[in-house]
């Protein structure tokens, strides 16, 4: 058969019609690449998810190192100093000198509603200082430390960068101390759900039959359970005399246990289409285990899936957590969390008169969840790295 020569050299010029990778990869290079590097460079392209990759990583270093980057310690109160407002950082004092300071207060008192407020003097400087003494702490429960990264020169003076609560504590420091347990809340969840959604689902859709069939009746009934007033019955059976640590780890059994169910049935329904698949007959044939065809033949090719899942899955858990501690029937005071710090706004009074109590946490919350959303978005694009 003869072609005509304009014919031959689009041919020539466009090569073999397969599938490419996707644009910004060396087909050179990349060709004899592993999987995880070609997930790797691709994801060094997607630049919003290596910003929110960032943020997360920030998040999490912000929640490891608590003690030391936050001014004072969580639970210090000073009465004299409720709802006091935010405090900015000024570089230059009034008579030009460089010098890192807050304004301090003035009292007055708000005759309309007879309440006692607090007006930042631009008369009333207070030094503020880096790697300073302050109040001591346990790094870790381990070391004993009194350095903070900021604080006022004098520790007997305040600074409240982002205001007070009702009882005068410092809101940073409350916010940074509650990033540790937010945060870790949901990646502990959802490492217990990724292995009981995979594993569970794994088996189900491998085997089938009557394997298959108990496991399905499992998750209907779990997934059948009211959520709600699961929460508020539990809640209600944990004992008063538990330590906010077994309150906390409680909380977080709870929230993994009814969170595995969906990514259990979209592992099982990948792996009914993919169990009769070429390279899964291959591997039986040459001798492979079943554990081995489940979990280094079958299980990689749902990378990119169940990576969204687990970046999709993270912010669920934070936000549930978030929920049932300002609903009253998470964690409680003395433990300090995002939605711990939610319950001072839960009245009007509040929100009108320190409205950096409804603010900064809420903002906490909306940054976190919008950057492991991005986050799972650009991991799900790069474990996937050939056009289909």
């Amino acid at each position: 058969m003869t072609t005509s020569p304009a014919l031959d050299a689009k041919l020539a010029e466009d090569g073999p019609a397969i599938s490419g990778l996707k644009p910004g990869m060396d087909p050179i290079s990349d060709a004899a690449a592993g999987q995880w590097t070609l997930i790797w460079r691709k994801f060094l392209g997607q630049k919003v998810a290596l910003f929110c990759g960032g943020i997360i990583l920030a998040l999490y270093l912000i929640g490891a190192f608590a003690e030391f980057l936050a001014p004072g310690l969580p639970d210090t109160s000073r009465a004299q100093y409720t709802y006091a407002p935010p405090q900015s950082i000024g570089l230059f004092t009034p008579d030009g000198q460089f010098q890192l300071h807050v304004k301090g207060y003035t009292i007055a008192i708000d005759k309309a509603a007879l309440r006692r407020t607090f007006v930042v003097d631009e008369n009333v400087i207070v030094p503020v200082g880096l790697f300073v003494e302050g109040p001591a702490y346990k790094f870790w429960g381990l070391f004993e430390s009194n350095r903070h990264l900021i604080g006022p020169l004098d520790p007997s003076q305040t600074m409240y960068l982002l205001g007070a609560d009702r009882l005068g504590r410092d809101l940073l420091s409350r916010l940074i101390y509650g990033t540790r347990i937010s945060m870790s809340i949901g990646l502990i969840g959802v490492c217990m759900s990724l292995f009981l959604g995979v594993v569970l689902g794994s088996i189900s859709g491998y085997f089938g039959g009557w394997v298959d069939t108990v496991i399905q009746r499992v998750i209907e009934v779990v997934s059948a359970m009211p959520t709600i007033p699961l929460w508020l019955g539990l809640a209600a059976a944990i004992p008063l005399t538990w330590s906010p640590i077994n309150v906390y780890f409680v909380i977080t059994i709870i929230v993994s246990l009814l969170g595995w169910t969906g990514l259990a049935r979209e592992v099982r329904g990948r792996f009914f289409s993919l169990r009769n698949e070429d390279f899964v007959t291959a591997a039986k044939l040459d001798g492979s285990s079943e554990r081995r065809v489940i979990f280094r033949h079958i299980l990689p090719s749902l990378t990119s899936h169940i990576l969204a899942v687990v970046t999709l899955a993270v912010p669920s858990m934070i936000i549930a957590e978030t929920s049932l501690s300002f609903l009253g029937v998470g964690l409680k005071a003395p433990v300090v969390s995002w939605g711990v710090l939610l319950q001072d706004a839960q009245n009007i009074r509040s929100i009108s008169t320190a409205p950096w109590l409804l603010i900064w946490p809420s903002l906490a919350v909306v940054i976190a969840v919008l950057s492991f959303n991005f986050f799972g978005d650009g991991l799900r694009d790069a474990a996937d790295p050939y056009e289909t």
